[in-house]
């Protein structure tokens, strides 16, 4: 972890040079969600493979680029497609883009998934506010030697999702008339979906839905003292008793689907973010 420092500072000055701002929060797009990126104006798009220190994003559903410009009037940087593990990248590459928008001076970092059902009460297409999770990934971004200038060694992991901004997620989703849940996110290797047999024992651990991200790059933002509002869209639902092939086109046309209402809270979070930045100037 010890050489992390100075590639975050070459991977920061790629961007500067071409985005000379200050985010104020980041955002990370997960499978089939990265039409919101769209909504940025004055933007400008970074492919990852011009970033020093950037993995290729090679997953279905994500375009692999860096989006920098105003949402809401906010400055923000937008990650249109994430790392996974199942592509083979380890811990630290995969969360190497968090530390970079730490860096770049941002405060929230918000992490959005296409993930499984496991809560029979939840239905496809709704809204998970990620209230804790599980990581069953065999794997942790922090092990290794830690660099005091990114972290602690320790960090505390008791409250890793900032619970206002949990709150105001479903305040949002109660005034637009459409279902969210707050739940519990566990997160898996992949890339095969899960057996019957996984999917209870998911669920017997205390799982509400199942993905194969997020975690890590939460466990980063913690450590780095980012806040963090996660949000799933449950794209199928992994009831063992009834259940139904998933593909991959299924999932990605239901994530499409739901990406209205990702944007309202997403559009919401942003401007109390840039509220508080702009009276913490």
């Amino acid at each position: 972890m010890l050489d992390q420092f100075d590639k975050i500072t070459e991977a920061c000055a790629t961007i500067a040079s071409q985005w000379p701002h200050t985010p104020a929060v980041g955002l990370i797009l997960g499978s089939g969600l990265g039409a919101a990126a769209a909504a940025l104006t004055n933007s400008v798009t970074i492919p990852y493979e011009s970033i020093p220190h950037f993995a290729k994003s090679t997953a279905h559903g994500h375009a692999g680029q860096l989006v920098c410009g105003l949402l809401a009037g906010v400055p923000v940087v937008v990650m249109e497609g994430r790392m996974h593990a199942y592509e083979g990248y380890p811990p630290a590459q995969i969360t190497f883009p968090v530390r970079v928008l730490k860096r770049l001076g941002a405060g929230l970092l918000i992490v959005t998934n296409a993930c499984g059902g496991l809560n029979p009460q939840f239905r496809t297409g709704d809204i998970m506010v990620i209230d804790d999770h599980i990581n069953l990934m065999n794997d942790n971004p922090l092990v290794g030697i830690n660099d005091d200038r990114l972290g602690p060694r320790f960090p505390d992991m008791s409250a890793p999702y900032a619970p206002d901004l949990i709150d105001r997620a479903l305040e949002v989703a109660r005034r637009e008339n459409f279902a969210a849940h707050r739940g519990v996110y566990v997160a898996v290797t992949g890339p095969n979906l899960e057996t019957r047999a996984e999917y209870r024992f998911l669920r017997a651990i205390g799982a509400d839905v199942v993905g194969m991200s997020t975690v890590p790059e939460v466990i980063v933002a913690v450590h780095a003292g980012l806040r963090v509002l996660g949000l799933s869209v449950i794209t199928d639902m992994c009831l063992p008793d009834h259940l139904e092939v998933a593909t991959v086109e299924k999932i990605l046309a239901v994530a499409r689907s739901a990406e209205p209402k990702l944007r309202a809270i997403i559009a919401e979070a942003v401007r109390n973010a840039g509220e508080n930045a702009s009276n913490h100037v």
